[in-house]
């Protein structure tokens, strides 16, 4: 099953990304992940979006592309994927639906998880995450058992600057600008499903079961 997973800054996207790679055991794709293996590998696409990556620039689309197809060629991805991060402009897209045809193969399904904005401002401005484990934790809703500290681990717990005040809200918007052309292709080709992430975890998660469950 080749996935698309899609969401704002703060609905819960990446524990639902864990839930579903779990459940039907396919890798979870996140872009951030991609460019760091590619460049670590030392791979010519890793070369040049690390020279892009240095100088503080986005690497261009040709690049980003060349790496998720990389990434797409590998064996783990036979079974299906869970795509995080990309496409986020409907030319990746595109792009993106190019490569698929190369391979032989289709992107089936596009979930996209949305949250009222102002619930979404809450969730950002309470969220703070483990500077060893990474664990993630949210004051208001998912508090630590002793403030600032993890349970897992027992690491100091950090806020993210653009987690705060108006950085939030601008992240948001951007978000939402970027993302409004996209959802709308992916409508138009009666791929996308929107889920309800004003929830619990494990309701937006059978709420996402059920949409898969329908393609299989």
């Amino acid at each position: 099953m080749n996935i698309i997973l899609m969401g704002p800054p703060g609905a819960g996207k990446g524990t639902q990304a864990e839930l579903i790679t779990a459940e039907y055991n396919i890798p979870h794709i996140s872009t951030g992940d991609i460019f760091r293996e590619a460049v670590s590998k030392g791979t010519e696409l890793g070369k040049e979006a690390k020279k892009y990556m240095n100088e503080g620039k986005l690497v261009p689309d040709e690049v980003t592309i060349g790496i998720i197809e990389e990434r797409l060629n590998y064996s783990d991805c036979l079974q299906g994927f869970l795509l995080d991060g990309f496409p986020r402009t409907t030319v990746q897209a595109e792009a993106l639906d190019e490569v698929m045809a190369k391979l032989d193969r289709k992107i089936e399904v596009v979930i996209n998880i949305f949250v009222d904005r102002d619930i979404l401002i809450e969730r950002m401005e309470g969220r703070v995450s483990c500077k060893n484990c990474k664990s993630i934790y949210n004051t208001k809703f998912n508090p630590p058992s002793s403030p600032g500290i993890c349970d897992k681990c027992g690491g100091e717990l950090v806020q993210r600057s653009d987690d705060r005040g108006e950085t939030v809200r601008t992240r948001l918007d951007v978000y939402i600008e970027q993302t409004s052309p996209l959802l709308a292709y992916y409508e138009k080709k009666g791929l996308l499903h929107n889920i309800n992430g004003d929830q619990d975890t494990s309701l937006v998660f059978e709420d996402i079961k059920k949409v898969l469950e329908s393609l299989r």
